[in-house]
This record gives C-alpha cells, structure tokens and sequence, in this order.
C-alpha cells in the first residue's frame, strides 16, 4: 500500500500523549517527517523517542498552545527544520471538570478558550502562511469532538468552544480551497483517553453510560481517530474540505 503521508512535513499539537502521541507515530509510520508540539517536554521526548526507535523522522517543539507567539514560533520552526510545511493536526486541547453553565467559573471559560479555540484559530493562520509559503498546498485538520454537535449541559464550555471551531474550520476551508489548502476536523466520540479518564474521576460511571449509547460498545482507541485524521490529511481526501468528519462509533447517527 501507498503511504498516505510519504514526503509530507507533518505539524502535530497535543502530541504527547492520546490521540495527539497516536497521530504523531501513525503519520510518522505513514512516511511523513513529524514534528510534534505540546507544554510537557518530557512526553514528547519519548514520543518523539519511539517514533525513531521505529525508524520514523521526529523531532519535538515544547509550545503551550495558550502562547499565540509559540504556537507561531513552532509553526517557523517547522519550516526551518524541514523547509516546508504540508499538513498540521491541531489537537492539543485542555479541558476543565463537568458542571452546568451556571457553574462555570470565569478563570476555566478563558483557560478554555485561550487553548481550545484561539489557540486553533492562531495555529491555522500560522500553518497556511507556511504552506503558501514553501510547499504552496496542503492541508489542516482540527480536533473537535461531538459534544460540540448539540447541547453538551454537562461540558457547555467546552462545547461551545469545539463548536466554534467548527465554524472556524468550515470559514478557513471556503477561504483557502482556491488556494489548494484544504481544512477539515474530525469530531471524536467517546475515547480511551487521560481526558476521558479525568472526566470519569469527576462523574463516575460516565464512561459505561458512554459505552452504552454507543452502537459499537465501546470506547475508540486513540489511534482510530488519528487514522481518520491521517486520511483528512492526504491525498485520498483529496476533494473532501470544510467537513466536521464524525468518528463517534454512531453515538450521533
């Protein structure tokens, strides 16, 4: 089989650990030189460690994705390292304990949308002056989730947060596709990740009540949403942009 991503220079946030750690080493495994960016230097190392190890190309950023001016100096250093950029994932994202809207404290809305929704909104403009600038077409997938794709009242910033950045995924793929820059987001479901296990500690039982309004039954692996971003991200997606791509084992059909 063709590598999806051969000779790609891949842009890869939240890389340390979860669906960011499991992109970085599929994109890596699909011929692409990955560069991965997240706050925690030590994850990244040993991402960054076993990808090698496997005979992939990896290097690592620390960027704290609330920092406009690192995410922008990690998108350069991507260019400068490699000379180029051709696809990014934006997935790093933070998240803060469930609760209704009226609970919500002022200090978690901000630390939300600083990283959630500005901080995606920074890397895109960040990546496309980078792509226009050396590889000329690409493309960038965003991490949303489906509790942006109706009333989330147990999570309604974080809700609100992801579905802006749909919006801003579907504003970004009009404005860019006569560029041959196309912007996508996939929206995962229930995913066996630290995020998901920090929510359970915060409402016990959720992840059984998850599982039971899944049709599969289960949680995803982290890699089966990375395998949907690697997908968004290549060629074989080459007519698909401005899509919020589902990948909930049919909890939203």
């Amino acid at each position: 089989m063709t590598e999806l991503l051969k000779n790609r220079v891949a842009f890869v946030s939240g890389a340390g650990r979860g669906i960011g750690a499991a992109a970085a080493r599929l994109f890596a495994r699909e011929g692409a030189r990955v560069v991965l960016a997240a706050r925690t230097e030590g994850q990244l190392k040993a991402v960054t460690g076993q990808i090698r190890a496997a005979g992939g190309d990896a290097s690592y950023v620390v960027c704290d994705l609330a920092d406009p001016a690192a995410i922008r100096d990690a998108v350069s250093q991507v260019v400068e390292r490699h000379g180029r950029l051709d696809v990014a994932f934006n997935n790093g994202a933070t998240i803060t304990a469930p609760g209704p809207v009226d609970q919500v404290a002022d200090d978690d809305f901000d630390r939300l949308y600083r990283v959630n929704l500005r901080g995606v909104w920074v890397a895109m403009s960040a990546q496309v002056a980078a792509i226009r600038a050396t590889a000329g077409t690409g493309a960038i997938v965003n991490n949303s989730s489906v509790g942006s794709l109706a009333g989330n009242p147990a999570l309604p910033a974080y809700g609100a947060m992801k579905r802006a950045v749909n919006s801003l995924t579907e504003s970004a793929a009009i404005t860019f596709g006569p560029e041959g820059i196309r912007v996508n987001a996939v929206a995962p479901g229930n995913t066996r990740t630290e995020m998901i296990e920090t929510w359970e500690s915060d409402s016990p039982g959720l992840t059984a009540r998850l599982i039971a309004a899944t049709p599969l039954r289960r949680q995803a692996e982290p890699e089966e949403i990375a395998q949907a971003a690697a997908w968004l991200l290549s060629d074989r997606a080459s007519f698909v942009t401005g899509v919020v791509l589902r990948v909930d084992g049919g909890a939203r059909a």
